[in-house]
This record gives structure tokens, C-alpha cells and sequence, in this order.
């Protein structure tokens, strides 16, 4: 029998009208090249009345960046509605985030999922990084993971997914991936990772715990079963291991990948991670599109149900941000530790075929602070420092020349040494500071970023020099280190409110 590919089963349905039923045979030949993308957007643009496409942006290799929008009306013209973004393949060869974002897209012009646009507004984002998956590459045309590009932005995709979110305002997002089970350490235990989709919540402690735990509490259990109940292994994303090599946790609580970067702007904001093939290729392609896609519908069901509740969290989360009463202070050094639980890590016996369950003592589950900063009320960037300006133009901060009140004070840090400190298993910067009170500062030679605002917590991350998720850990920026000499952002800190706070 003749296998077809996604994009030819695709457009047969679609000139098909979409006769209900599995749109994918029990294998594909290839997933889906960019050519055939655009194909079937457009067909998909042509056949659903729910649904428009934008270019968004172009990659590094002058590829177009499709997101889809759909919505009863016009997009949000509803205020009542939820808005909910997917974005998919990020990584280049985690082939079946797109192929299941495509199907996400055919199922959702269907009739029997109408009823969702009363309450839903929705873009998907197919593919993040189309230079990438035409080679089966992780990175981009400029060889920079673009999950590891959040924080800096200097990528034309990650940039263009951002300009999308401010531009929206999103209030749940998932950012699809595929995670890959055959490391050779792995093989070598006789057992690799063996759940089908997996989902990760938010754990940057600077979101708000009420908002972290309806993720962990409500939206990870309802996951497991909706996908069980299909057909597919769901668990939560644990990255580790193996055992007794390495510790597991609930990911990372790093701003620079895209589910947390949304997720400190008060986003409900999750990770889908689905089994990638051994050849990160066509390996399964169905099954694990498949996967993706139920996944994606989850999310969506989830959202539809709970769209009071989520917005009503969000909108507050959002409220304090802007008006920079959400934290008397920032954690800028995290670590993960474990609370004395263990974890039952679903696995596939290399030896037997079978499924089996690893018991893991070293599960590290909780993130807790190391060091924490009092949250100034700005920083002030030099104008002569165009690697500053610019980074913040990319982020879309507000900036203002600034206007000194009465009690503001101006706080600046010399480097004594610089040192180094384990962030999840990388050896990153470390300064030794010494904050000094600054008495004379010539204003006119600085822009002014306040914290009240979005991405408040964010720039503190971003701005301080021993925040081991800030700038400094980048190459980019590391020449803003000099021992000796002192760091050239200061902060501004208001005396009263800081009083208060205390």
C-alpha cells in the first residue's frame, strides 16, 4: 500500500470538506516540508470560515512565520473571551509539535468544535522555526536555540513571537516540543523515558503560587486523564537522569525558554514535550502527532471550562505587575530541592519490550531561593550603551528619560572578582558585588526603565549582575563585567516605599 504524506492526506481532506474521521494513516512518509505548510494553511485559510492567517515575521533564513487565527469573530474584539496561543517547533527536529499543530488547525474548523470560539480566541502557531525542520535541525539559521533566546531576543523568531504576545496579550500559552529518550547514559540502564505527550507547568517562584498551583493542581492532573482516556501515556515533563546519575525536576524555572518567559508576565503559560523518534525524524510520526494534537485540544477543553477563574487570576496577576506592587523582592539565584517525595518515572524495559516504572530518590520537585534582591522602582541604562538600548526595544519596555523624586536614591554595584555558580548542571557568571549608594549621577547620560510594568520582574531578572537568569550569563553581554570597575545599570530605589515594605 501507498503511504502518503501529511500534506497530501491533508489537502484530501480539506477539498473533502473534512469528513470526520482520523485524518492520518497508521504511518507518514515524511513530515510535512515548508512548501507543503504553506499549502496547507492556505487551504486550511480557504476552508474554514473561523479562520485567518498572518505573516508574523520572516526566520534568519528569510522563511515566512504563519500564525493562525481563529475566533467566532473578530479576534479580540470580545473582551469576555480567553485568548490562548499555541506555538510549535521551536526546535528543528522535534518534527511532530508542527505536524500536530497542523492537525490542531484541521480539527478546529470542524463543526463539532464551534462551540469553543464562544469562549475561546486562539492562534496557533505551526512552526517557529521553519530553517531548522528542513534540515532536522535543532537550531536556527544562525545555529542559536531558540529556546534558549527569550531572555535576549536577538533571534528574528523569537522576536517575532514576542511582538505577537504584546501585541494580545495572551492569557494561557503552550510552547510544543518533543524530547528525545535515547541518550546513550539512558540506553546503558537497559531503560529509556517512555510517556507519550508530557506537561510542564509553571515554577518561576516570581509568579504567583495561586496561579503555579491551579497549573500543578488542576491543569496537570486533567491532562493525564484526558489523554489516558485516549490512548496515550501522558506524565508530568521531568527532565534527569538517569538515576543515581543525575537528580530530576520539573524543569527549568529560567525566563529564557517560552514557557516561563510568558509565564512571569502572569500568563498561564505550559510546556507540551511529546517522544521524539529515534532518528528525530518519521519515526512513529502519527502516533506522536497525534499525541501532540490531543494534547493541544486538552488545553483548549481546559481553558473553555476554567475561562473565569484563569482570567480572573491573570488579570490580577497582571494588575500588581503594572502597578509594581506584586513583590518587596525578587529571587535572582534559585535552586531546585526536593520536599522528601519521590517520583515513579514511567520507562520502556530495553531488555523486555515492556513497560515498566523506575522509583527515583534524588526528585528535587520544589524551587526555593538562594538570593534575593529588594525590587527597586527602576534601573537607569547608560544611552551610550546601544547593547542595552537595543535589548530593551527588543523586549518592548517602557522607557523614559527619568525625573528624580524626592525620595529616590541611586544604588550602583562595583565587581570585586568574578566567580561562577551550577545553574541546572551549566557553570555560569557569578559576581562578587559591593552595592554602593551613588550621590552624584548626571542624568542626562541615562534612560530610565521603570519595573512597574509587564515585564517588571522580568528586568530585574534581566538588569541585575548576580541574577544567574539575567544578562550577564550571556556571551553577548558578559563585557558588562569588569573587575574593578562598576556595573553600569544602576537602580533606583525609592526610600519610602522601601520603608514601608519592611
Amino acid at each position: 500500500m501507498r503511504i502518503l504524506p501529511l500534506f497530501l492526506i491533508i489537502y484530501l481532506n480539506l477539498t473533502a470538506q473534512f469528513t470526520p474521521g482520523r485524518h492520518t494513516p497508521d504511518n507518514l512518509s515524511h513530515p510535512t516540508t515548508y512548501p507543503e505548510l504553506q499549502s496547507i494553511i492556505g487551504a486550511i485559510e480557504k476552508s474554514g470560515n473561523n479562520v485567518k492567517t498572518e505573516i508574523i515575521g520572516t526566520s534568519s533564513g528569510g522563511r515566512n512565520l504563519y500564525a493562525m487565527y481563529f475566533s467566532a469573530d473578530t479576534f479580540g474584539s470580545d473582551s469576555s473571551k480567553i485568548k490562548v496561543l499555541l506555538f510549535a517547533q521551536q526546535h528543528g527536529n522535534e518534527q511532530a509539535g508542527k505536524e500536530g499543530a497542523l492537525l490542531s488547525a484541521m480539527e478546529l474548523i470542524k463543526p463539532e468544535y464551534q462551540y469553543l470560539f464562544d469562549s475561546l480566541d486562539l492562534v496557533i502557531i505551526p512552526q517557529m522555526n521553519p530553517d531548522g525542520s528542513e534540515i532536522n535541525q535543532r537550531r536556527n539559521g544562525n545555529d542559536m536555540d531558540l529556546n534558549r533566546n527569550h531572555l535576549i531576543l536577538t533571534e528574528p523568531e523569537t522576536m517575532a513571537l514576542h511582538n505577537l504576545f504584546d501585541k494580545h496579550l495572551f492569557e494561557v500559552t503552550m510552547d510544543v516540543h518533543e524530547y528525545s529518550p535515547y541518550s546513550e547514559t539512558w540506553i546503558n540502564t537497559g531503560f529509556i523515558r517512555n510517556s507519550d505527550p508530557t506537561i510542564g507547568a509553571l515554577t518561576n517562584i516570581c509568579i504567583p503560587e495561586k496561579l503555579r498551583k491551579f497549573g500543578m493542581n488542576e491543569l496537570v492532573p486533567y491532562y493525564k486523564k484526558y489523554l489516558t482516556t485516549r490512548g496515550f501515556s501522558a506524565f508530568d515533563y521531568c527532565p534527569g537522569g538517569p538515576p543515581d546519575t543525575a537528580y530530576f525536576r520539573f524543569s527549568t524555572f529560567d525566563v529564557n525558554d517560552g514557557r516561563q518567559s510568558f509565564g512571569v508576565e502572569g500568563t498561564f503559560s505550559f510546556i507540551q514535550e511529546g517522544k521524539n523518534g529515534k532518528d528525530d525524524f518519521a519515526e512513529n510520526l502519527s502516533h506522536r502527532a497525534e499525541g501532540q494534537l490531543t494534547g493541544m485540544l486538552c488545553l483548549l477543553q481546559f481553558a473553555f471550562e476554567n475561562k473565569t477563574k484563569i482570567k480572573r487570576m491573570v488579570s490580577e496577576t497582571r494588575t500588581k505587575l503594572i502597578s509594581g506592587n506584586d513583590l518587596d523582592s525578587v529571587p535572582i539565584q534559585l535552586v531546585h530541592t526536593g520536599n522528601g517525595s519521590h517520583l515513579e518515572l514511567p520507562v520502556l524495559s530495553l531488555r523486555t519490550g515492556k513497560d515498566s516504572v523506575i522509583h527515583v530518590n534524588d526528585f528535587r520537585p520544589v524551587v526555593k531561593p538562594v538570593t534575593s534582591i529588594t525590587k527597586p522602582k527602576g534601573y537607569l541604562i547608560p544611552k551610550a550603551a546601544d547593547i542595552l538600548v537595543k535589548w530593551a526595544e527588543r523586549q518592548g519596555l517602557k522607557v523614559t528619560d527619568y525625573k528624580k523624586e524626592r525620595n529616590d536614591i541611586f544604588e550602583g554595584y562595583q565587581i570585586k572578582d568574578i566567580g561562577q555558580i551550577d545553574f541546572e548542571g551549566d557553570i555560569i557568571t557569578d559576581p562578587v558585588v559591593e552595592a554602593i549608594n551613588i550621590k552624584k549621577v548626571n542624568l542626562t547620560d541615562y534612560l530610565f526603565v521603570p519595573t512597574s510594568q509587564l515585564k517588571g520582574n522580568l528586568i530585574v531578572y534581566a538588569l541585575e549582575p548576580k541574577s544567574m537568569l539575567g544578562l550577564v550569563t550571556y556571551p553577548q553581554f558578559s563585557n558588562l563585567l569588569k573587575i574593578g570597575e562598576m556595573f553600569p545599570i544602576l537602580r533606583v530605589i525609592n526610600r519610602k516605599k522601601q520603608k514601608n515594605s519592611k
